[in-house]
């Protein structure tokens, strides 16, 4: 299975690990009952976050062990239409009236063959959470029977609800399903691109590697909770790992992220605080697709801001070919995928509703240093697949034995942006360059960008804005920067002469006199994009 397929998969049963650190014997999961937090056989563990560190550093320096694992009989064999038809039973859910907070398990089958753990924190002890088949509903096709007495070493994965958009509902506020992805709501929003614990050798021949989490330790909240703190272990070839996450609920919903890796081999990519996203096509690339929705995308640009507090936006395409874009920065301030579009007049999608789908912020909470913002386009025909990647990558290479800690801010929702201070790019359109009625004999391409923000919007129209424009494998055949009076949104149209047939990069900002009006807009295009085989 390739890496789309894989991410597909995983998200996709979402809208419907075995770890060595704690044993559980089968017989000890076995409970006619709902789930419980117990202590059936003596596995109550004292646990913190540093002993969790100290295991996982312990667990890098030993070889990686793969799982060897059988499903019960019953789940062996699931599809995935069978998989989709079990349900977790919210009557059953952890915590149910205790909390603002409940948990609900994923089933193991289909795709999700190794178990991972689940573990309630109280104090600075740690007991199982034990699920069984009596906590699922198994709706047709498949035989209810032949599930009531399932015994699992594990579950699939786990989400949390909360009273999100209503006090009275419990919303699915964040899940944690598939290798170490993982995704969380603000308010009024769809589930939409998703987080990793770690990517390794993304769009790299090397072949790109999955670490997993594999035991998830959740501290038991009360009444009066408003975070709720999820500790996790993570493992694979290359890493080990250990992780913290304090999630607060609210109209973004933000998670403070301390991860510590230790690495068992050199790592050549090492992505940190990635997250994934979909980008099939928008005004800048639509002629390619025949739809009836004017654009469909979770996400529509790559924002970076700079340490000094200079914001970067990067329109999204659905390339041709693979590419790969790196941002060069010393410690930003910040970077992430947002979907700035909410309007659904501009999707026209009554279904999925991507106007409502969340952006996601990084904030990085002490300098990373030097290192590289990483963007990584695929191509796809298909709107089920997530094609774009984004990550941080630290400029000093990592080696086996490495230790290294990342804590960062990740912030999900309508992330809002200022327009006080910089204009944003609200929209990209590309089409045949040139004047309209006119042959193009020059074989030029239009770029139009449109800013919008309070520092342009009561500007006259003969204000002496000037755009600032730089292309590589190119030149600027002609340029012009004008006022749009019904919307008092200000216009770049660029029309390029590309050189040769490699990718060109294209940035430019507005400025009036020696002040910088708008964020840096960039784009990467190639000449092969507007058409698909």
């Amino acid at each position: 299975m390739d890496r789309r397929s894989f991410i597909v998969s995983c998200l996709s049963a979402s809208l419907l690990g075995s770890s060595s650190l704690i044993a559980i014997a089968p017989d000890a999961r076995a409970q006619d009952a709902a789930p419980k937090e117990g202590d059936p056989e003596g596995k109550v563990q004292s646990f913190s976050f540093d002993a969790l560190t100290q295991a996982m550093k312990s667990k890098a320096s030993e070889a990686f062990a793969k799982a060897d694992f059988a499903l019960p009989e019953q789940i062996a064999e699931l599809t995935y239409d069978q998989h989709r038809a079990i349900r977790f039973r919210p009557d059953h859910a952890l915590w149910q009236g205790e909390a603002p907070f409940e948990l609900q398990a994923f089933h193991m089958g289909w795709l999700f063959k190794e178990p991972v753990r689940l573990y309630a924190v109280e104090g600075e002890t740690a007991h199982p959470i034990i699920f069984t088949g009596r906590d699922f509903e198994y709706r047709k096709p498949l035989d209810p029977s032949r599930f009531q007495d399932l015994v699992m070493e594990g579950e699939a994965g786990f989400r949390l609800h909360y009273p999100l958009n209503a006090p009275d509902v419990m919303d699915e506020l964040v899940s944690f399903l598939g290798a170490s992805y993982f995704r969380a709501l603000g308010r009024d929003t769809l589930y939409g691109l998703s987080a990793r614990g770690l990517a390794i050798d993304t769009a790299t021949a090397n072949g790109e590697e999955f670490p997993r989490f594999t035991d998830f330790y959740i501290e038991k909240p009360n009444r009066r909770s408003k975070e709720i703190t999820i500790y996790a272990a993570l493992d694979s070839e290359s890493v080990t790992g250990a992780f913290r996450f304090v999630i607060t609920p609210g109209r973004n919903t933000v998670m403070n992220v301390t991860a510590r890796f230790f690495a068992r081999k050199d790592i050549g990519r090492f992505g940190v605080a990635p997250m994934t996203s979909m980008f099939l096509f928008a005004e800048n690339n639509d002629s390619a697709f025949d739809d009836y929705r004017g654009q469909v995308h979770d996400s529509d640009g790559l924002k970076v801001v700079r340490q000094d507090g200079d914001e970067l936006w990067r329109n999204l395409n659905n390339p041709s070919v693979l590419a790969t874009s790196f941002f060069s920065e010393d410690s930003p301030q910040a970077f992430g995928l947002f979907q700035r579009d909410r309007d659904f007049v501009h999707f026209q999608d009554a279904g999925a509703h991507y106007e409502r789908r969340p952006s996601l912020l990084v904030e990085p909470l002490e300098p990373w240093g030097r290192g590289a913002i990483t963007l990584v386009e695929i191509p796809t025909e298909l709107e089920v697949n997530d094609n774009i990647v984004a990550f941080w990558v630290p400029e000093k290479d990592v080696k086996a034995g490495d230790a290294l800690e990342f804590n960062y801010r990740l912030t999900w929702g309508a992330v809002e942006e200022t327009t006080n201070r910089f204009a944003r790019v609200m929209a990209l359109r590309s089409g045949e360059g040139g004047v309209s009625g006119v042959e193009n004999k020059d074989g030029l391409r239009k770029f139009v960008v449109d800013f919008e923000g309070e520092i342009l919007r009561n500007l006259p129209s003969d204000s002496n804005i000037e755009a600032i424009v730089n292309v590589s494998r190119g030149e600027i055949a002609h340029s012009t920067v004008s006022r749009i009076a019904s919307n008092g949104m200000w216009r770049l149209v660029i029309d390029l002469k590309p050189n040769g047939s490699g990718p060109v990069e294209m940035s430019g900002h507005l400025k009036l006199d020696d002040k910088r009006l708008s964020e840096i807009w960039t784009y990467q295009w190639r000449d092969t994009d507007d058409a698909r085989s």
